[in-house]
């Protein structure tokens, strides 16, 4: 295996985790609020309707990260580089997902592009989870749950 194929495969395992870490945390707010809703009156609508707008959000950049992470793993099945991202390209292509162009990027940029989407599902997650712990916090008044 060479080195490109390694980096890819590593890009791959990658995306696919922390698109299923992230989205699996993203929902755990979602099952535990109603649980909670019940003990004090849960939070005003406003706050919920926004946790579950960046929840959405965090489950759409997980779906893009498995998609990004399945054309690393579709990269790293070609014995070259230049042939595991012209694969890339033609599946994007055929996809309607990017229009060809002359001069196609290496893997190291579209591991970068891939790792600014992670960032940005963290950040999502980040607000979604802390809004939740401040509805949280109004729902209890400081008392205990339940």
């Amino acid at each position: 295996m060479t080195q490109w194929n390694s980096a890819a495969s590593a890009a791959a395992r990658n995306l696919g985790r922390n698109a299923i870490v992230c989205g699996l945390t993203a929902l755990l707010p979602l099952i535990v609020g109603p649980i909670t809703a019940g003990c004090r009156g849960f939070a005003p609508t406003l706050g919920w309707l926004l946790m579950l707008a960046f929840c959405g959000i965090v489950l759409a950049l997980a779906i893009h990260l498995l998609f990004d992470a399945l054309l690393f793993r579709l990269a790293s099945s070609h014995e070259t580089e230049a042939a595991g991202l012209a694969a890339i390209d033609d599946l994007l292509s055929r996809m309607q997902l990017r229009k060809p162009d002359g001069t196609p990027r290496g893997l190291e940029k579209r591991i970068a592009g891939s790792r600014r989407i992670v960032w940005q599902q963290r950040f999502a997650l980040a607000i979604c989870l802390v809004i939740f712990a401040i509805l949280l916090l109004d729902a209890t008044d400081g008392q205990p749950l339940c």
